[in-house]
């Protein structure tokens, strides 16, 4: 069957695009860019109607969200071995990766589109700034759990590479438009750096023409 996987540069498709490459697997990669509005088009709503990336079309299949998509990959390479065998460590495991999603990733969609939550310019720059806060936290965490892994020389979901660590890179760069230093979670930018350096992700960011630090100090 045929892979093919929608993503759009720097968004959360990053982490599947980089369990395809760090599964060797052939796929064909259709970018989808978000700022050109190419998500609403009549064209990408046949295939995802909510227009959201990522979405991965294996033969006839379309599956859509992205802690699907890792569990379908995880299934579908399973000598990849990108989510734990032993349930409970999977469970922990999905336990993080749905909070990243459903926690982190929506609050710095607050920070970096605030006019999806209100029309007013004040309620936006109130919005923004009461986000970047909470984000900041959020890193907090994942800094946290980086430091836990530095301690077990490990990756954030036990012994071997996965989904986490490719969400955790991603969400710490954004953190640079929140104006958030990244320097300044040390263990989580040591992680993310390390992450960086696999051919895998190496390639995935290549091909997204993806800077790791996007920090700029005011």
């Amino acid at each position: 069957m045929s892979l093919a996987l929608y993503y759009a540069p720097g968004a959360c498709s990053f982490v599947p695009h980089v369990l395809l490459e760090a599964a060797g697997a052939s796929f064909e990669p259709r970018p989808v860019r978000l700022h050109k509005g190419e998500q609403a088009t009549p064209e990408y709503r046949a295939i995802n109607p909510r227009g959201q990336v990522p979405v991965l079309v294996d033969g006839d299949a379309v599956i859509t969200q992205i802690v699907a998509i890792v569990d379908y990959l995880d299934a579908r390479f399973p000598v990849q071995g990108f989510l734990p065998r032993e349930p409970l460590a999977r469970a922990k495991v999905m336990e993080t990766l749905a909070w990243m999603n459903n926690t982190v990733h929506p609050t710095f969609t607050h920070v970096f589109m605030p006019h999806k939550y209100s029309a007013s310019a004040d309620v936006q720059a109130d919005i923004k700034a009461h986000a970047a806060a909470q984000y900041r936290g959020l890193l907090g965490e994942l800094e946290a759990m980086a430091q836990a892994a530095g301690r077990r020389g490990g990756w954030l979901g036990g012994e071997r590479f996965g989904p986490l660590d490719a969400y955790a890179l991603t969400l710490l760069r954004w953190g640079g438009f929140a104006g958030i230093d990244p320097t300044g979670l040390p263990a989580l930018w040591a992680h993310v750096q390390k992450v960086a350096q696999l051919p895998p992700v190496a390639q995935a960011m290549a091909r997204e023409k993806l800077q790791l630090n996007v920090y700029q100090p005011a």
